[in-house]
């Protein structure tokens, strides 16, 4: 009966283990989930794809297990002031939470903020500031089913995309630029 029981534990286990989507579908996942993160952003920025991310997922002796995390991005190009910083913050973890987000982890740095959760469903989910002004925001899980991918045309590294990736803001909006000296363009 006891070795019913531990075969019966170890079956549930690896059962659990089994990705529940393959890479496909995981970035499908994120790209609805950034869609979603960027149409929640009163007023609306402007935004392009970031640079995809694949890193196959291994075991611990560097033995691939069929399996890869998946991240997807976005680059917001509207200058956001470090005064509109925490109300962006604020507006995200808001839909974040009413989407059913947990386990908030927030960095509350002057200059380079960010925040973190997980959803429902398992994905990871970052908004974050970087050094030089940019917000990006990813989206992504870990060690899905590996599987072909396609991504939106715009993204930066896959064919049709873009070359590089942009990163630096240059939009100027009344609302989140507010506070920022705006540059004229000849200087």
């Amino acid at each position: 009966m006891l070795l019913v029981a531990a075969l019966t534990a170890c079956q549930g286990k690896k059962e659990q283990e089994e990705p529940a989507m393959d890479m496909q579908q995981a970035g499908q996942r994120a790209e609805a989930l950034l869609d979603g993160t960027m149409e929640a952003i009163h007023p609306s920025v402007k935004w392009v794809y970031g640079t995809p991310s694949e890193t196959p997922c291994s075991t611990g002796l560097n033995r691939p297990t069929g399996t890869t995390t998946v991240f997807r991005s976005r680059n917001i190009l509207t200058v956001v002031s470090k005064q509109r910083r925490g109300e962006l913050l604020e507006q995200v973890r808001r839909y974040w939470e009413q989407q059913g987000a947990r386990d908030f982890s927030v960095f509350s740095d002057k200059d380079v903020p960010r925040i973190r959760a997980t959803t429902s469903d398992g994905f990871s989910v970052v908004l974050q500031v970087g050094d030089i002004g940019n917000v990006f925001v990813r989206a992504g899980a870990g060690c899905v089913a590996d599987s072909a991918m396609t991504y939106p045309a715009e993204t930066p590294g896959t064919p049709g995309g873009p070359k590089k990736e942009e990163l630096k803001p240059r939009e100027h909006s009344d609302f989140w630029s507010s506070g920022e000296v705006r540059r004229s363009s000849t200087s």
